[in-house]
């Protein structure tokens, strides 16, 4: 189908932009969400301001102890850095399992945690991250933990007159283990459920563990049940088996024509096993 007409901008900076937002036009990243609603008729924004072309928001880079990914960063780059895969081995494992090669050199992690679909694979990493999502508006920024930056299908804490501008994410020291394991749609490569792992072990022990999970409720979310039943426990196969029962703890399924509530529920303990599983492996 065809769009609506529609005005088109490419500002020359980021202030910009922000300025044009503030009177009500749509920021467009990289597109791969909003250009298909636009032409299914399901938005219909009058006036579209490219962030895409801005250096501004392209960049990854390590400042004390932190990565900093600036929003219009592409699944490649995020796939290809050598500073992620060394320091923050989640983040870029996470963006090979996005979509197909042609999504991944057009799409960015801003535009991605900003649509906040269920079902795709950044927020479950962002969460076993702790990550830290910086907010921008032409009145200023804000920083907001990730727990509080999704709310619900679709949803954000995101204002009207504000952007994704920076991700904040950890470095690993060097026995942290991660994972991301998900069960793949077939035509759209979405999770259908999706869990990244994140752990440190000492003197055969859990002595960390943050787990997000993607694709089974409304919005991704922090499995603090499992987090909990592992600390202090035993490193092996036997206290990932157990705390994975608690995986949906305080979750509603969704269940769609890819899957019943109860297939997402068994998914979710098989995947949420093979993540920890492969994350404690690497931990060592």
């Amino acid at each position: 189908m065809i769009t609506n007409p529609f005005d088109y901008t490419a500002p020359a900076s980021l202030s910009e932009a922000l300025a044009l937002i503030a009177g009500g036009a749509k920021p467009l990243a990289g597109g791969m969400s909003l250009i298909p609603m636009m032409k299914l008729r399901l938005a219909s924004p009058e006036h579209l301001v490219d962030l895409g072309r801005l250096p501004e928001l392209n960049y990854i880079r390590d400042e004390g102890g932190e990565i900093h990914i600036g929003a219009g960063t592409t699944h490649y780059d995020i796939e290809s850095s050598p500073l992620l895969r060394g320091k923050c081995p989640l983040l870029h494992e996470t963006a090979t399992c996005i979509g197909d090669i042609q999504v991944r050199n057009r799409g960015t992690i801003g535009g991605s945690i900003a649509h906040a679909d269920p079902a795709a694979d950044y927020p479950a990493a962002l969460q076993a991250l702790e990550a830290k999502i910086v907010l921008r508006s032409s009145s200023g920024e804000r920083v907001v933990p990730t727990t509080e930056f999704f709310l619900d299908t679709f949803t954000t804490a995101l204002e009207p007159n504000e952007i994704v501008s920076e991700i904040v994410v950890p470095t690993e020291p060097g026995l942290t283990g991660t994972s991301y394991k998900k069960f793949y749609q077939p035509a759209s490569g979405f999770a259908v459920v999706g869990v990244a792992a994140r752990v440190r072990q000492e003197g055969g022990k859990f002595s960390l563990v943050r787990v997000g999970v993607t694709g089974y409720a409304g919005s991704s979310y922090r499995a603090v049940s499992v987090e909990e039943a592992l600390l202090g426990k035993p490193a092996n196969a036997e206290s990932i088996k157990a705390a994975a029962a608690h995986a949906a703890e305080g979750r509603d399924a969704n269940s769609d024509l890819h899957a019943s509530a109860a297939y997402r529920g068994g998914l979710l303990v098989t995947y949420m096993i093979r993540a920890l599983t492969s994350a404690l492996e690497r931990s060592s």
